[in-house]
């Protein structure tokens, strides 16, 4: 046609009035450098050593919890087995933290718009994303964070079923 004119390309140029640090984008770079969200992002091997370490910490401390039961005081398989299960809670706890914040990430990233805090006054405002934004954020969101939110479900079925595992065990003994 010879009167239309290609719709503008648009760069990373492009007029935004979401603060830097509320991007989708942002956020998806600042779990990756953080100690604590980076974990999953490391393979199953960098969530499971994390986790272990963390059971293995929480472990002597809900030992001497348990002990605090008399009939599981005169019975050490079974105050073991208590111990090992209420150990579990803190992974569990950290695994549903990791979780929440993912999974936010992948919501604001799948999203058409972004919702943002102009002044740090809850004024909450809504910015619609430029295709281009929203054709990178959703890479980012299928590609990058899927298989971190899927690594976290098995983490967290895997946790679960191993505290349920340990009650059940010490209400067998």
């Amino acid at each position: 046609m010879a009167g239309s004119e290609p719709a503008p390309e648009l760069s990373d140029s492009t007029p935004c009035p979401v603060p830097p640090e509320q991007r989708p984008l942002e956020q998806y770079r600042e779990l990756q450098n953080s100690l604590f969200f980076a974990w999953p992002s490391n393979g199953d091997r960098g969530l499971a050593v994390p986790l272990l370490r963390s059971w293995l910490i929480a472990m002597p401390i809900s030992l001497v919890v348990a002990t605090g039961s008399w009939t599981l005081r005169h019975n050490l398989p079974a105050l073991t087995c208590a111990g090992a299960a209420g150990a579990f809670l803190l992974p569990l706890l950290m695994l549903i933290r990791q979780w929440l914040g993912w999974s936010t990430l992948q919501r604001r990233l799948m999203a058409t718009s972004v919702e943002y805090e102009e002044s740090g006054w809850y004024d909450g405002q809504v910015w619609e994303k430029p295709l281009a934004w929203r054709q990178q954020d959703l890479l980012v969101a299928t590609h990058e964070v899927k298989p971190i939110l899927r690594r976290l479900q098995q983490a967290l079925l895997i946790t679960t079923g191993l505290l349920l595992a340990a009650t059940g065990l010490c209400q067998a003994l």
